[in-house]
């Protein structure tokens, strides 16, 4: 079996995942909040700030999302994300430590790959749904949809430089399930409690795959 099934049913569930750096846990409910209301229940907090992990466990709270931690680096990461409630990983590249970390907690993972050989190494040991980092300096869709044609059983979620008007370039590909993007949660926004503001910036990014 695939060891990405999990991850794979996690990024289906919505055209984009936001990616969240967010400086204070206050604000992790009602913006969860606001971003599953708006159609996109799988949440990647990166662990950018000292309050990421308490963002995790705030999230974690909210009814219908899915939490995952972002900037996954080292095993020591995975064990404090899972301890905190995240649901599943991202990394933006992919050590056998790192790995062999996210199987122990039983942590599904969503690798980075920016080539075809780390690609291929991935799918190697069996991951098969991949992040796609950093998506615009590595060559944008052009470049993915390059690299999808020898390896069409790898399916990716493109992150980094991805926007409202890129997105459909990437999501209309064939190995592309969901696109990771930040544009759904600006700061100015979460630091001005503008959830209603986010709720449609969320509608709008959900509606991105119709």
């Amino acid at each position: 079996m695939s060891k990405t099934q999990r991850t794979r049913e996690i990024c289906a569930l919505a055209p984009i995942v936001p990616v969240l750096v967010v400086d204070d846990a206050e604000h992790a409910r009602p913006l969860a909040e606001a971003l599953v209301a708006g159609g996109l229940p799988a949440l990647e907090v990166t662990l950018r700030t000292p309050a990421a992990l308490d963002v995790i466990r705030e999230m974690a709270q909210v009814p219908g999302g899915v939490v995952g931690a972002g900037t996954l680096v080292t095993p020591d990461d995975v064990r404090a994300a899972k301890e905190a409630g995240a649901q599943f990983g991202v990394s933006p590249g992919a050590t056998d430590a790192l790995i062999a970390a996210c199987e122990a907690e039983g942590l599904p993972l969503l690798p980075g790959a920016a080539t075809a050989s780390e690609a291929m190494r991935l799918l190697d040991q069996g991951y098969d749904m991949l992040k796609f980092f950093p998506a615009e300096a590595s060559g944008g869709a052009p470049a993915l949809k390059a690299i999808g044609a020898p390896l069409p059983q790898i399916t990716f979620c493109p992150t980094g430089g991805v926007s409202p008007a890129n997105a459909r370039d990437y999501l209309s590909l064939s190995n592309v399930i969901c696109a990771g993007g930040s544009w759904v949660a600006p700061k100015q926004m979460v630091l001005g409690g503008d959830w209603a503001g986010i709720e449609a910036l969320a509608r709008e990014a959900a509606k991105l795959a119709d």
